[in-house]
């Protein structure tokens, strides 16, 4: 009897343990999709201050709305969290842009692409090039390591609601532009 009780708390404990095991770990891409909503959020915030499609107090508002947001982005980056936790933070990103969009008096019309736009397409481009086999592994790590370092650079620049300087702006599409030259290779 006291084998066969013994037993079940065995099995029952490493049930527990496993599930937690499971339930618990990083999650690169909920980090990456944080850092590109984030990339993309303060360059709305930006071009709309410099635009004039958002007031100054709008902006200020948006932008310590984001800072809120990247303080706890902060908390959770390269930490065993369950995706619930980065699931709600998408989803107030997801929010506050669209606030931002709603916000936006009259339509701005932006000549070039923005860098956080080419970042989340090259994004996509890497996810890609892996998934179907065009991206041999040791230059799909590579690459996403070269584009995970112009976005954190990026978010560096902006943080506590600073915008980028044009150099710095041209510094991070220089970069993007030669990663994604590098990419079209493997298309």
């Amino acid at each position: 009897m006291k084998k066969l009780i013994f037993m079940t708390m065995a099995m029952v404990s490493g049930l527990a343990l496993f599930s937690g095991c499971a339930t618990m770990h990083t999650w690169p891409d909920s980090e990456r999709n944080a850092e590109n909503k984030m990339v993309v959020i303060q360059e709305k915030i930006g071009d709309g201050l410099k635009t004039g499609a958002l007031s100054p107090d709008q902006s200020q508002m948006f932008l310590k709305t984001l800072k809120g947001i990247r303080t706890d982005y902060t908390e959770l980056r390269d930490k065993k969290v369950p995706a619930t936790e980065w699931n709600n933070l998408n989803t107030r990103l997801d929010v506050l842009g669209e606030e931002i969009n709603r916000a936006f008096s009259r339509p701005v019309k932006i000549e070039e692409p923005m860098n956080a736009d080419r970042i989340v397409t090259l994004q996509r481009g890497i996810d890609d090039g892996r998934t179907s086999g065009r991206l041999p592994p040791t230059e799909g790590r590579e690459y996403q390591a070269r584009l995970d370092s112009i976005r954190r650079e990026y978010l560096r620049m902006t943080e506590d609601g600073r915008f980028a300087a044009s150099g710095e702006r041209a510094d991070i599409s220089r970069r993007l532009d030669s990663l994604e030259k590098d990419l079209n290779r493997y298309r």
